[in-house]
Order: structure tokens, then C-alpha cells, then sequence
């Protein structure tokens, strides 16, 4: 790392470009390497430019490189840990402050791929249990934590309770109401909310499993109320990696044989399909409480993800979605009581849940947190009913924002 010598200001910078650019290239079918190529080359030239570090990551971790991404994250923030993203429409009316975790895409929120084309800073901040929060602390208006519930943010969600526990400015997403959003913790809060279906979610070590597959043990000695078919993930698995739905003892033998983690998460299987046998899968953001449509995706499989689910190739598949979108109010009220218990119990001013509904007309939850993408990227010309709807989104995003300030 050099240092500068005194009088003299850092060459000029590039500017930090954050998440959105590089997701919205990647949802347009762009391949990215070519960027990350010149990016590298131009790195190697400026290697105290930690803006185009800190691009370089993004790039990479969307790739999919993700120790490369990682590593190369590492030695942006060795330079610098605070990135400004201003925003696209000057004078902001807001400055806000958005703590996050070093580490892969899916350890924060990425606000900035919500809030394209605002009139809101957004100032990065990335602490760690060994930097957190170093002074000075960046000018601001609100503050977000945007930091995920991963195991290994466990000390730095504490810590920051402390920290923010008489903040100057407004704090939204409390830390102490994030390890909420954990799969176990959240299927316990969810428990008994009136209309809403979440399994209880186990964690269970491999050793267990192991048990269970050979016979030495039952699935009564994990819940007594739980059977096959079940759902397995690795503890931190994000986007359906290494989910699968497991049918029988012999079946965890097979899972076991191809999956190294050492801790799972267990639940049972629910058969949401409905009576044509498609699966349909809505993402929900709460804002405030509020809460709004941020897709709806119809699949074959069990495993619905909105990118394989054939929502590009459908045009039907597009035009329920579409219906989805306009009727939000219709699904909204019908699931009123348990929209409104799951913002109550989760307690966090901005998330999201995947959800789906039931044949019995309950809503099923998958998740609920706070760093799911919400964007409006999908291209016009094939889902020309998103960008009304998504606006709703940022406008009320933005609306929440600026009421923190009156």
C-alpha cells in the first residue's frame, strides 16, 4: 500500500459503480469478463484506486469467482472502507449511512440495485469486528444496517447494538431484530401468526443425519411432528444451493455422499402446487409495514427461481405474473392478518419474504430477510408491467426515507 506524499491529493479516482450496473448487465444476458479484464488491467497500473477494487470484487462475485471476489474485496477495504454511490439525481434529499459486512453478495442488502435512478446517497460503510466503526463517521442523514444474519456476523450484529443504541440519526433495521431472520429463529416467530404456514426449520449436524440415514436414530428425535419428505440445505446456503427434497432415509445416504457441509437445516416438505401442478413463488417486500409485490415466478419444479423458471421464454408464465402485480391489493387483503403478524413479529423496517399460497389458502413462508434483491432490471420489451410496480417500491422506500427526517 503507498502512501501519498503530503500536500499532494490521490490521483483521481474511479468512481465506485456498486452492485446495480453489474446485476442489470447480468440480467441483460451481458457477459461481464470482458469488463473485469480491463478493470484488472487497469487496477494493476492504480493499485491504490480502492473504488476500482471494490468494482473489480462486484464484478468477480458476480461471475461467480467468489474467493477471487472476496480476496480481492479484502484489499480494497485495506485502502478504504467507505464508498460513496451519489445519487443519479442532485441535490439528494438524503444521505444515508448503510453498514455492511465484508464478504460475498448475499452477506448485505443491496439497496443501491432498489434505489436506481433516486435522489438518495448512499454512503457504504464496511465494518468488521476488527474495524467497527472508526471515526469519523461519514455525514448522514439515517442510517440502515444492511448486514445479514450469516454466523459469522454474529459479534458484529452485537456489537453494533450496543453502538447504535442511542444513535443521533435515525436507525432503520435494528440489529438486534436481524438474527430474526434466521431460518430457525424466524420458523419459530412464525410458529402460531394466524394464516401462516412456515415448518419449523431444524438445524441438525451431519452427524445426525448420518444417524437417521442408517437407521440409528428417527426424525422423531429431531420433531417429533416432521416425516418424509423433507427439505435439506447446508447451514448458509443462499439461492437454493444444495437444496433438495429428500423422500427417504436412503435418499440422505445420497445427499450426505455429495454434500460436505458439516451442519444442515431440516424441515418438512410442503406440496404447495396448485391444481395444475405449477409451483408459484412471490417475492413480498415490507416497507414500513407496508407491503408490496416485487415478483411472482411459476414453475414445474418445487425449487422455483425466478431466473430458471421459464419467465423470459412463457409469455403466459409473464402474463399471470403481470395479473399478480395489478391484483397485489386482492392478494394483500386476503392475506392481511398474516402480513401483518409477520412485520410485527420480525420487526425490521425493510424486508422481504418468498412466499407462496397454499390449496387451503394459507401463506406459506420460505424465507423472510432483508437482503433479498429487489429491482426493476427485467427488460421492457418482455415485462412491460414491471417498472409501474417496482416504483411503487422505490417511491415508498424513498417516502419511509424521508419521513425519518421530518
Amino acid at each position: 500500500m503507498h502512501s501519498h506524499p503530503h500536500g499532494q491529493p490521490a490521483p483521481t479516482e474511479t468512481p465506485f459503480l456498486g452492485l446495480a450496473p453489474f446485476l442489470r448487465h447480468s440480467i441483460a444476458g451481458v457477459d461481464l469478463m470482458p469488463a473485469a479484464q480491463a478493470m484488472l488491467a487497469s487496477a494493476e497500473k492504480h493499485p491504490d484506486d480502492a473504488n476500482l477494487w471494490m468494482n473489480l470484487s462486484i464484478a468477480m462475485l458476480c461471475l461467480g469467482h467468489r474467493d477471487l471476489g472476496v480476496s480481492i474485496q479484502e484489499q480494497a477495504l485495506e485502502l478504504q472502507r467507505i464508498y460513496h454511490l451519489p445519487a443519479a439525481i442532485q441535490p439528494a434529499k438524503c444521505r444515508l449511512l448503510m453498514l455492511m459486512a465484508p464478504g460475498d453478495l448475499s452477506e448485505n442488502t443491496p439497496l443501491d440495485c432498489l434505489l436506481e435512478n433516486s435522489d438518495v446517497d448512499l454512503i457504504f460503510y464496511y465494518v468488521s469486528p476488527e474495524s467497527p466503526l472508526a471515526l469519523p463517521i461519514p455525514e448522514h442523514d439515517a442510517l440502515i444496517v444492511g448486514i445479514s444474519d450469516s454466523d459469522g456476523n454474529q459479534d458484529l450484529l452485537a456489537f453494533l447494538q450496543q453502538a447504535l443504541a442511542n444513535w443521533p440519526k435515525p436507525v432503520i433495521n435494528d440489529p438486534q431484530h436481524i438474527p430474526s431472520t434466521e431460518r430457525s429463529t424466524a420458523s419459530q416467530l412464525l410458529q402460531d401468526a394466524p394464516g401462516v404456514l412456515m415448518p419449523p426449520t431444524h438445524r441438525v449436524s451431519r452427524q445426525q443425519l448420518a444417524a437417521i440415514a442408517a437407521g440409528r436414530a428417527t426424525l422423531a428425535t429431531v420433531d417429533s411432528g416432521i416425516d418424509f419428505p423433507l427439505i435439506l440445505r447446508p447451514l448458509g446456503s443462499q439461492a437454493g444451493r444444495d437444496l433438495q427434497r429428500i423422500a427417504s432415509p436412503q435418499e440422505i445416504t445420497a445427499y450426505l455422499a455429495q454434500v460436505a457441509a458439516p451442519d444442515f437445516f431440516l424441515s418438512q416438505f410442503i406440496d404447495y402446487s396448485g391444481a395444475d401442478g405449477q409451483f408459484r413463488k412471490f417475492r413480498v417486500a415490507f416497507v414500513g409495514g407496508r407491503p408490496f409485490a416485487c415478483h411472482m415466478a411459476v414453475s414445474a419444479h418445487w425449487m422455483v427461481h425466478y431466473v430458471n423458471a421459464g419467465m423470459y421464454e412463457d409469455g403466459a408464465k409473464r402474463a399471470e405474473e403481470a395479473a399478480f402485480m395489478a391484483d397485489f391489493e386482492a392478494f394483500a387483503e386476503r392475506h392481511k392478518a398474516a402480513l401483518e403478524a409477520i412485520h410485527q413479529r420480525m420487526r425490521l423496517d425493510y424486508f422481504c419474504i418468498d412466499c407462496a399460497e397454499t390449496r387451503d389458502g394459507q401463506l406459506l413462508i420460505f424465507e423472510a430477510d432483508h437482503v433479498m434483491v429487489v429491482h426493476a432490471m427485467d427488460q421492457e420489451a418482455l415485462f412491460p408491467y414491471k417498472q409501474v410496480h417496482m416504483a411503487k417500491v422505490q417511491n415508498a422506500f424513498r417516502d419511509y426515507l424521508i419521513g425519518l427526517l421530518a
